[in-house]
């Protein structure tokens, strides 16, 4: 009984909806208008012989296509039939304003940052605003060609002027944009954060922010997105380094201090020898020359470094290894994993230790001949500005 009940009580509560009634109301007009053709023309006209004659006629006539196989002969027929299409009409009417009233308030919500990221997985989510902020999102898009824009999610409080600027530029326009603070729980679950696989938290100018609030949002952040996905790929801009090692703890997998890069320029410049000259060429965004990373093939991964170095045949010059490439979750798993497998007890402690002071993508550079290249590596390469015809 109390089953039933519910039922009924959900049944009027749906039928108390002001659309249902509408639409119930409409259902109900054309089942009477088909009955009326039906038993006004049934012995008058040879076409409609039955009631579902007479519904075929009624669907035809109300979606307005007027197939025109079937006409009405008869007075309350005709009559009918001009209900029906007058009906037809405004049911159309009302759909197509439905549904461009759908499409248009779904458009504004994607300008203003509102539409949920419901279907997205593996997307790349961009927290903070800067201002070159465009040039950043090309450089990403142009460094990852394997990332549609349609795959990249915005996070932001920049100002709507700031954002349109992103979204009238045809190479951005597709990238999509949430509104919100990317420290809020809430706002990054909005933004599909545990389908995410790469998350990069800008040092956030969205805001007249100070260096301590901008890197503390940043750590937040930080500590937030990997707390909701140990395993997204995440990549922090802070100021002062000073919060370096409140990142590191946060398991950040790369830490960019900008300023510290900027302040190595300046005083390379100052030498006067052209060493600023070389740092940017080597960061260089194109393909035609810099520093670029290449996997290491799997037959030369637990032998000696020299073996790989003796089975490369082109022109770039090899300059070292990035261990623990990757996620730092994974290579955690790994690491742990592998540090139980040992029987003594003593070595597996001593393994764990190791363990526990593990960090991702480490530089070896010129290591020796007898270095044992590690699982989770790649090779650190400098392509030369020569053409590919040279190479």
């Amino acid at each position: 009984m109390m089953k039933i009940k519910k039922a009924f009580e959900k049944l009027s509560h749906i039928l108390a909806n002001s659309a249902v009634k509408v639409w119930t109301s409409v259902f109900v007009l054309l089942m009477l208008m088909m009955v009326v053709i039906f038993l006004s023309e049934q012995k008058t006209n040879s076409k409609i012989n039955s009631l579902f004659d007479a519904f075929w006629y009624t669907i035809v006539t109300v979606t307005t296509v007027g197939y025109g196989d079937i006409a009405p002969a008869s007075l309350w027929g005709r009559l009918s039939a001009m209900a029906l299409l007058l009906v037809g009409v405004a049911i159309f009417g009302a759909l197509s304003g439905k549904f461009a009233s759908f499409i248009l308030d779904r458009q504004q919500k994607k300008d203003r940052g509102l539409l949920k990221m419901t279907s997205m997985k593996n997307h790349f989510l961009i927290c903070g605003w800067k201002p070159d902020f465009e040039d950043i999102l090309e450089g990403i898009l142009f460094a990852n060609p394997e990332i549609p824009p349609e795959k990249i999610v915005i996070l932001n409080n920049a100002k709507h002027s700031d954002m349109e600027t992103i979204q009238a530029n045809e190479k951005l326009k597709a990238i999509n944009f949430l509104r919100g603070d990317f420290t809020d729980e809430d706002t990054l679950l909005k933004a599909q954060i545990k389908n995410a696989g790469r998350a990069l938290i800008l040092a956030d100018k969205s805001e007249d922010f100070s260096t301590l609030e901008t890197d503390s949002r940043t750590v937040l952040a930080v500590i937030t997105i990997k707390n909701l996905n140990p395993r997204v790929y995440c990549v922090a801009e802070i100021i002062d380094s000073k919060f370096e090692k409140h990142l590191s703890l946060a398991r950040c997998d790369e830490i960019i201090m900008a300023s510290d890069y900027e302040q190595n320029l300046l005083v390379q410049a100052s030498s006067g020898k052209g060493m600023s000259h070389i740092l940017r060429e080597l960061a260089a965004e194109g393909e035609s020359q810099g520093l670029f990373l290449m996997d290491i093939p799997q037959q030369f991964v637990g032998g000696p470094y020299e073996e790989y170095v003796k089975s490369l045949k082109n022109k770039d010059i090899l300059i070292g290894v990035l261990e623990n490439t990757g996620n730092f979750y994974n290579r955690r798993q790994e690491a742990l994993a592998e540090a139980q497998k040992n029987p003594n007890m003593e070595k597996i402690v001593a393994n764990l230790k190791k363990v526990k002071t593990l960090k991702s993508n480490i530089p070896v550079f010129n290591p020796p001949s007898d270095y044992v290249i590690p699982e989770s590596s790649k090779a650190i390469f400098i392509h030369g500005n020569y053409t590919k015809e040279e190479r």
